[in-house]
């Protein structure tokens, strides 16, 4: 079971894309329990990017102790709520730069080396 999925839109450099974050509860991905899960499109293309962030060490999301839209990396304690359309807008830049964001089909991927490129980890 996850969360709701809302729609929502943001508009980068004269292009519209759209974008959803969901929180999941499964093992069905080969990944024992939850996945937090941003999607972003762009609305009139087949093109999505899904950048998911799992549980792995020194890396948390939320799973009850931290809020839903959380990720974090530990032990520095940066931290990105997903939910905020500052730092999806951020991520999407930084997709958009690194030539993650797919020019048609889907492409799914780790969140964490954008996370990891937007607050670098301390030396």
């Amino acid at each position: 079971m996850g969360s709701k999925r809302r729609r929502r839109r943001l508009v980068a450099d004269g292009t519209v894309y759209g974008w959803c974050f969901w929180h999941r509860h499964d093992r069905r991905r080969g990944h024992a329990g939850c996945s937090s899960t941003l999607t972003l499109w762009r609305p009139d293309s087949t093109a999505r990017l899904r950048l998911v962030f799992h549980r792995a060490p020194g890396r948390l999301i939320a799973d009850g102790y931290l809020t839903e839209g959380a990720a974090m990396r530990l032990p520095d304690g940066a931290y990105l709520n997903l939910h905020e359309p500052k730092n999806v807008r951020s991520l999407l830049d930084e997709a958009l730069t690194s030539g993650l964001f797919p020019k048609t089909g889907t492409t799914e991927t780790t969140g964490w080396p954008l996370f990891d490129a937007l607050l670098p980890p301390p030396p």
